[in-house]
């Protein structure tokens, strides 16, 4: 018997919706839902292999022990005793800050994480806990802090109504937008283009810039500059477009003036730009009728990656795009990710032990775990939680990483696979399937081009020896709290949560309205909200916050390069088809052409004497790798480009399909000292590398 059900899709930000239909209880077919008002039918690659995921025979469902080098089954009650005991005995010898935490991408796609670890992390009250945001969006956060008081005020681009679009370091095509939920992009950028411009500045022709309307090429790293160098032409054309903003705005002269003391006389030899074309850039934008300037990871991960977010916004501020339709917005979500009772995004509350990196909204930058890991002394991290993430190859310098976890006293890891990380786990506990539990995006929905709302129901009941990802953290509290003396309150189901989310907001939605509309709700189009949601001392919007005032005095001491005589660059790059590290194991994603090869300017190839398909050393300060070469002309001169998540050929994990890919893990050559001034994001881009022939 065949049935049919609705849900919207959880492996990326765009949360499409989906019809998954089901033939005897078992996942059968999957389709992009065409009642969903948001997604309106789209679906990606990824969706279908949810079917995938789902009948992966690696994919564990009880508790497993390491015992040397193999694995036993044990019994939910037996596991959280262990890991609690474990946990609590050795911040009992050690200290608080003995016990780290590594939360993995994932966890923000699932209610039953998000929602529920910040209890199990306050309970722990370790100063070291990591997360994917620091290899990721924390420049954007931060920036947000800064500027508008809180990590989550978020502008978001909107791309439905806006005429002039300009886009650095990303690529949506590949990535489905980012920061920017925004199903059927593809739809959504024929509509921009046929209306308007799409301008994307990256230093590769990627599949967002073959389709935008110009596509200006830049040195990696030198976007800083060109985003200077637009302000200040922006200026030269007008003054700031600021009346809507009139008594909410401090230190915009202040800003302003930090920024025009800074030389742009060097932008070409840089960046490859040209003054001229950074004028005509300025021009269109301010005569467009509605703007909005973007920019996402290729921006964020490197090295001025605080500095780039803070430009952007003062680019959409002067404009008078800033809070604007057709400009960039924040949302309003059902369910509220701001306001009382929420995390700003405070700084420098504590500091790491070894670098005495700062603390960014009550983590630190995850460039540093390896260290606190393997240096010996008081506080060193002996113990190490990890949910949902594989820090190993998607944080700096991963083999390093790789090692360390081998010197830990203990670890336990939340997860649903043995891969490259949790390989070196004492413990793993694996979640049910999401599509046995309820779940509400609250962060995607808060970040999406429109107001919208969806609750996604549970399928089908999880078996009788599984356990949903809220019951583990409920699980793990409730035997740390016996083993440490501690008080503890686990939290109630996921249903009962979002009810009491969503109350705390005024949009008046409630679970009734939810269960009512299967396939999602529109709320409507993003609005003006900023003005009246800030949450600075001041009330007004920080034009020169001190991390703007420290990160242009830095940009000026920089080294200055000139890219004729610069070397190599490495940048990442992003499939369709991947999603980091962990969906290498479904076959419908990973069939087809290989897609881990390093691409260099064909250029670059002739000038080391390099051929394609050959295989090249690449060398950055900490490391090496090998792999096969691919001429690419979409890349500028000087520029190497290489997807991470690969690097799966490594001893003791139990991934059939992914340890028979070829490919090697960008973040065996990435430096954790590399990070970016302002809060501490790692630098992943714009690395330094040598590529030579492998004899």
């Amino acid at each position: 018997m065949r049935t049919t059900a609705y849900r919207a899709c959880d492996l990326c930000e765009a949360i499409c919706g989906l019809e998954l239909q089901f033939e005897d209880g078992a996942l059968a077919a999957i389709r992009g839902d065409a009642a969903d008002p948001f997604s309106q039918g789209h679906i990606c690659p990824k969706g279908n292999a949810i079917i995938d995921l789902e009948a992966d025979p690696d994919r564990l469902h009880v508790p497993m022990l390491r015992e040397g080098s193999t694995w036993r089954a044990i019994g939910w009650d037996e596991a959280f005793a262990l890991a609690g005991s474990k946990l609590a005995a050795i911040q009992q010898a050690h200290g608080p800050a003995s016990v780290a935490a590594h939360l993995g991408n994932p966890n923000v796609h699932h209610f039953g994480h998000i929602a529920y670890l910040p209890s199990l992390l306050k309970l722990l009250r370790t100063p070291n806990i990591f997360s994917a945001s620091s290899v990721d969006q924390w420049p954007h956060q931060f920036t947000c802090s800064q500027m508008y008081g809180h990590q989550f005020l978020l502008p978001i681009p909107d791309i439905d109504h806006t005429d002039y679009f300009l886009m650095l370091g990303a690529n949506p095509m590949a990535s489905n937008g980012s920061l920017m939920t925004a199903p059927g992009i593809p739809r959504r950028l024929k509509a921009l283009t046929a209306r308007g411009k799409l301008v994307v500045v990256d230093p590769r022709r990627t599949e967002t810039a073959a389709i935008a309307s110009q596509h200006i090429p830049i040195r990696p790293g030198g976007d800083a500059l060109f985003l200077i160098a637009l302000l200040q032409a922006m200026q030269r054309i007008g003054p700031p477009r600021v009346d809507a903003y009139a008594g909410r705005l401090a230190g915009l002269d202040t800003a302003l003036a930090a920024i025009n003391a800074i030389d742009t006389t060097a932008l070409e030899a840089e960046t490859g730009i040209a003054m001229e074309v950074v004028s005509q850039v300025a021009s269109d934008f301010l005569a467009a009728p509605r703007a909005v300037a973007y920019g996402r990871m290729g921006v964020s991960v490197q090295p001025w990656g605080t500095l780039c977010q803070i430009l952007l916004q003062l680019i959409n501020l002067v404009s008078g795009n800033l809070d604007r339709v057709g400009g960039s917005l924040p949302n309003e979500p059902a369910m509220p990710i701001t306001g009382p009772g929420t995390n700003p995004g405070t700084q420098g509350r504590w500091r790491s032990r070894v670098r005495g990196l700062p603390e960014f909204a009550g983590e630190l930058p995850v460039a540093c775990m390896v260290e606190e890991i393997a240096t010996p002394g008081d506080g060193q991290v002996r113990a190490l939680l990890t949910c949902a993430g594989n820090p190993v190859l998607s944080t700096p310098d991963g083999r390093a990483l790789d090692e360390a976890l081998e010197g830990l006293e203990f670890m336990v890891s939340i997860d649903i696979y043995i891969n490259e990380t949790t390989r070196h786990a004492d413990l793993i506990l694996p979640p049910a399937s999401p599509l046995t539990q309820d779940h509400y995006d609250s962060i995607f929905n808060a970040f999406a081009v429109r107001r919208v709302a969806r609750l996604n129901r549970a399928l089908h009941p999880r078996r009788d020896d599984e356990c949903a990802d809220w019951e583990i953290v409920n699980g793990l509290g409730t035997a740390y709290a016996a083993s440490a003396g501690k008080q503890w309150q686990p939290l109630p189901p996921p249903r009962d949560l979002i009810a009491m989310s969503l109350a705390r907001g005024d949009s008046g939605m409630d679970l009734a309205a939810l269960d009512a509309a299967p396939h999602g709700l529109d709320l409507g189009p993003l609005r003006p909200s900023l003005l009246a949601r800030l949450q600075t001392a001041s009330g007004c919007i920080e034009c020169a916050p001190p991390a703007l005032l420290a990160e242009l005095a830095r940009f000026a001491a920089r080294e200055r390069c000139d890219i004729a005589n610069d070397g190599l660059r490495l940048i990442g790059r992003r499939e369709v088809r991947s999603n980091n590290s962990w969906m290498h194991n479904a076959p419908r994603l990973a069939k087809g052409k290989p897609r881990h090869q390093l691409l260099m300017h064909p250029g670059d190839m002739t000038a080391r004497g390099l051929q394609d398909g050959e295989r090249v050393a690449v060398r950055s300060r900490i490391g090496e790798i090998r792999t096969e070469v691919l001429g690419d002309a979409s890349l500028m001169p000087g520029v190497a480009c290489l997807p991470h998540g690969f690097g799966h050929g490594r001893p003791g994990i139990q991934l059939a399909r992914a340890s028979t890919l070829p490919g090697e893990s960008y973040n065996d050559l990435t430096d954790p000292l590399a990070i970016e001034g302002g809060c501490g994001n790692a630098a992943l881009n714009a690395l330094p590398i040598e590529v030579e022939a492998l004899p």
